[in-house]
């Protein structure tokens, strides 16, 4: 932790607190200690003790001490009333892994006809199902089991948009297969036949599911006068403007930045009208998360839509290689490799954006699962195997996952923020930390 822990607090109305939720996150600062450290009463300006970096709308507050257990990550926010009352915000991105042998998954491939050759693992051979047995426990709280009929019912008559890259391709999959296993076949229609957009429709609920590929976000450009790949730095996907007026809204990028050498997709950023070949990847990427913010601020109305940007899905190469591991990493001091620049980046700019978004922190929790990658089990493996090429562990596939497999359980976290809100209102998550700090 740094010093800094993102919470949501209450008002104070006649005297009394209530429920009524700040439309904001506020920002206690604390030194790294466990004792509770008393806050000045504020009246929605800055005080000592409080900081107010992004014109947060804030309701009058008497004092309150913070407790904050660092080891945990939990913090409990204590009162001024008397009696005392306290109250804990759970960190749902910190936790253990938990096998049961007895568990089943949400659901089987069989249940979901539209689930993608990419990631069936067990259609394409995979002859172990241990990886669908582990749980995500969280410390201190319990997370809720998915349920697809709660969730249609949260989302009646709302579109859930998810905006990303094959990650996020990963994520719509695995959500769409785990709202259809409660629908009717007759009430639902599904297309996933274009690459670029996929969508589930729930005709009884009168909501749809929807996928968007933009793995930069911004626009990428193959079809210009130059003839060369222009990544356009202020210019959004092309889809956004379909976006627009989305009740959930989940966004990622990251891994296609990274890419260097043949796949690299660009040969030229374009940023305020000029063109340059030689620009860090790092200022690219903070310019391009700056135009997402900026969207984000300008066409999201906060009382109605919920924002999520999931944090980096690891890969695991390397000392850490996927291929032919059954079992998660039980060692604590691993850690995936990515540009923590690139992260700090994404983690700076929500910090500053106006409208507030939710950092769904997953890669803490799925860089131990390297055993829940397709490896070889994907449709490639039947087309080597019909050319005798055996060496089948060269094109391990160690970055998607299989479903059923971990991006349900980066979905039931999304369900979590609903349920553990409790509130049919899926913008207020009030109990819950989706800390940018941590």
């Amino acid at each position: 932790m740094d010093g800094s822990l993102y919470v949501e607090t209450r008002s104070q109305e006649k005297q009394k607190w209530s429920k009524r939720r700040v439309s904001r996150l506020g920002v206690l600062s604390f030194p790294n200690e466990e004792q509770p450290h008393e806050l000045p009463a504020f009246n929605g300006t800055k005080s000592q003790g409080f900081r107010n970096p992004r014109n947060i709308s804030l309701f009058t507050v008497r004092s309150v001490a913070i407790s904050v257990t660092p080891s945990t990550g939990f913090a409990t926010l204590i009162k001024s009333d008397n009696p005392v009352e306290e109250e804990k915000l759970c960190n749902i991105f910190n936790g253990k892994w938990v096998y049961n042998g007895e568990a089943s998954p949400l659901y089987n491939e069989a249940q979901c006809p539209f689930l993608s050759d990419q990631v069936s693992c067990q259609r394409n051979g995979r002859p172990d199902v241990e990886y669908e047995k582990w749980t995500w426990k969280a410390e201190g709280c319990e997370i809720p089991r998915f349920n697809a009929t709660d969730m249609l019912e949260r989302l009646k008559n709302k579109r859930v948009i998810i905006v990303g890259d094959s990650l996020n391709r990963n994520q719509w999959e695995s959500l769409a297969c785990l709202l259809y296993t409660a629908i009717p076949p007759s009430r639902v229609h599904v297309d996933v036949q274009n690459g670029v957009y996929k969508v589930l429709r729930a005709l009884d609920y009168d909501c749809s599911v929807e996928f968007y590929w933009s793995p930069f976000l911004v626009q990428l450009d193959a079809s210009n006068a130059l003839g060369s790949r222009i990544l356009r730095l202020d210019e959004l996907s092309a889809s956004a403007q379909k976006w627009k007026g989305a009740d959930v809204m989940v966004f990622n990028t990251g891994h296609w930045w990274v890419h260097r050498g043949k796949i690299k997709a660009w040969e030229l950023f374009e940023h305020d009208g000029k063109l340059m070949e030689n620009l860090n990847v790092d200022e690219a990427f903070e310019i391009a998360m700056e135009t997402w913010a900026h969207w984000i601020d300008e066409n999201v109305d906060a009382t109605k839509t919920i924002v999520f940007f999931r944090s980096i899905s690891p890969e695991h190469k390397g000392e850490q290689w996927c291929y032919n591991t059954t079992e998660p990493i039980t060692d604590e001091s691993y850690v995936a490799k990515f540009p923590k620049s690139m992260v700090e980046i994404v983690k700076r700019t929500i910090r500053g954006m106006s409208t507030p978004v939710k950092y769904l922190n997953i890669t803490k929790l799925s860089q131990y699962r390297v055993d829940a990658h397709p490896t070889i089990y994907t449709k490639k493996r039947e087309f080597l195997i019909a050319k005798q090429q055996m060496q089948l562990e060269t094109y391990a596939d160690c970055s998607h996952w299989c479903l059923p497999g971990l991006p349900d359980t980066w979905n039931t976290l999304v369900y979590a923020s609903m349920v553990l809100s409790n509130s049919r209102d899926i913008s207020n998550s009030s109990h819950l930390l989706f800390d940018v700090s941590f």
